[in-house]
């Protein structure tokens, strides 16, 4: 398949750049990925659509405060992106400016209470950093670093928690997992009353999320690796779910992705972790899940690409050129798609 085959017009304004007052007031459009049929509600009507026996599962990674703004030990700024832990202190990083960082470059952050070296420089350019600090990074990194929003919002975050979705709690991540941001712990309280399971796996989402497919044969693109790990509760309520007829609905793709990845053919679960690289496209049939819940995303990018293995190219781009017509707000920040099978 080409990756033309998955390009939309999408008017920059459509792009969210700031997150609604009420998370569970965004827009909710809902599609039939069977016969394409589309309806518009909003995120606090989804317990309607869910059902005794179903189970949602959510990805609780904690998004990184991994933006760290400095300085370099011969003048001038520098701000680095964490990517990856390479253990005892040292960390692939993105720097800017990329000329001025060489291995050897000696860096301060927060008046000296954080600093570090460059190493050397990786594949593709990023940096091996070796930080010294006293204390524990983590705890360090809380007060000095910013959240690494993605490149297509430019407007500041006031409150950094709604990068964050209700249920995080597992540090890894540098982007959210955006369609859990929809939910409130109220909404949670109201879908588990109707007698859904609410289970959790973890996926830290890498900088690779945002990474265009460049190759024009789908096929040929190479999906970064990402972490994750299938706790033996949600292994379990999974394959009770589906033993029992009920449905195994993901929320994001990056759950999506990891359900998919550890499953066994009948769709069944054990409690798991390891690295993933599973890129999904139209062809790919799926083992676990029933139905998904997910933002919109970027033209020609990998989500797209998996949204529509889930209901169909011709389904998913109708509903993106819907939802331009009807200008729902666009990635991030924006509004949300519910793809299940209509009653």
């Amino acid at each position: 398949m080409k990756k033309s085959d998955f390009y939309f017009d999408l008017p920059e304004e459509l792009i969210a750049q700031t997150p609604l007052e009420r998370r569970d007031s965004s827009r909710l459009l809902l599609l039939d990925k069977n016969t394409g049929e589309i309806e518009h509600r909003h995120f606090f009507d989804l317990p309607e659509y869910l059902h005794e026996g179903d189970c949602l599962v959510m990805n609780d990674s904690r998004v990184l405060p991994a933006r760290l703004l400095g300085s370099r030990g011969s003048g001038g700024s520098v701000e680095l992106v964490l990517l990856r832990d390479l253990g005892e202190g040292k960390w692939e990083c993105l720097s800017r400016p990329g000329r001025k960082t060489k291995p050897g470059t000696e860096l301060s952050f927060g008046e000296g209470e954080l600093s570090a070296t460059v190493l050397e420089v990786a594949e593709g350019g990023n940096r091996i950093v070796q930080f010294h600090y006293d204390g524990i990074f983590l705890e360090v990194l809380e007060r000095l670093g910013k959240m690494p929003l993605p490149p297509y919002i430019k407007a500041e975050l006031k409150d950094a928690e709604r990068y964050q979705t209700v249920y995080s709690r597992e540090l890894g991540s540098a982007a959210a997992p955006t369609a859990g941001l929809h939910f409130t712990k109220e909404l949670l309280d109201t879908i588990a009353a109707k007698g859904v399971k609410l289970c959790y796996v973890t996926l830290h989402v890498g900088l690779g999320t945002f990474r265009p497919v460049k190759e024009d044969e789908i096929e040929d693109h190479e999906m970064h690796s990402e972490f994750c790990i299938i706790p033996e509760e949600t292994a379990r309520i999974v394959n009770e779910t589906k033993k029992n007829g009920g449905r195994v609905i993901a929320v994001g793709t990056t759950s999506c992705r990891t359900l998919e990845s550890f499953a066994n053919e009948d769709g069944t679960l054990g409690a798991t972790s390891g690295w993933t690289d599973i890129f999904i496209y139209p062809g790919y049939r799926f083992k676990c899940i029933d139905a998904l819940i997910t933002n919109f995303h970027l033209p020609e990018s990998t989500l797209i690409m998996l949204v529509s293995a889930l209901a169909g190219r011709e389904h998913v781009l109708n509903a993106y050129k819907t939802a331009v017509e009807e200008k729902y707000r666009f990635f991030s920040f924006g509004d949300a798609m519910f793809i299940h099978e209509g009653e």
